[in-house]
């Protein structure tokens, strides 16, 4: 019997949108590719998620792989890349009609430091009965250790857990820690018919 309703944050709770973040910042489309492959996709980003870097020190790292006449545009995306971290329609709500329906609430993300910046804005850390960030234990979903770690922390057992993510592989690493899993594509309501 589900218990637990375990959430993802990035694309299941808050928009991660790096083009929004880029469209706002950089002026040309190479300008956006380079950026793209050094900061979003190079990796310091797993290295910010892994806790092994924190936030403020990304561009510093990433600038020595960028052409100077792209620097601001970096430090711009950088700096305040979680412009784009607004609540996906339908989140909020979601939230409260699980919490109402009797279900315990977490949240599990591979997520830096300044998640405990911008996450709050949305509902307040104490909505939930737990919230469990990578970047804080240094370790990464997929790894079964950190679906491991997160079920030790809160005393849960993985059968009454439905973990919910965006990503394939998130949601593998769950389900081999036993947990159920439900891949999100966009529907709350259909994970509220799954319940």
């Amino acid at each position: 019997m589900i218990r637990n309703i375990v959430l993802d944050m990035g694309n299941v709770l808050l928009d991660f949108n790096p083009d929004f973040v880029m469209d706002t910042y950089c002026s040309t489309d190479e300008e956006k590719d380079i950026i793209r492959r050094e900061l979003f996709d190079g990796p310091e980003w797993a290295l910010g998620d892994k806790g092994e870097i924190k936030d403020k020190d990304r561009f510093d790292l990433v600038k020595v792989r960028v052409p100077e006449k792209y620097h601001d545009a970096l430090k711009n995306c950088a700096d305040n890349w979680d412009i784009c971290m607004v609540p996906l329609p339908g989140a909020r709500e979601f939230c409260e009609k699980v919490k109402s329906m009797g279900y315990r609430i977490f949240v599990l993300s591979n997520a830096s430091d300044l998640f405990y910046v911008y996450f709050p804005k949305f509902l307040p850390l104490d909505f939930f009965d737990g919230v469990f960030v990578s970047s804080d234990y240094l370790m990464l979903k997929p790894d079964i250790e950190i679906y491991k770690t997160f079920l030790t922390k809160y005393g849960l057992d993985a059968g009454e857990c439905l973990f919910i993510d965006d990503r394939k592989d998130n949601v593998a690493g769950a389900g081999k820690a036993g947990m159920n899993t439900f891949r999100f594509t966009g529907d709350y309501e259909e994970i509220i018919r799954q319940l």
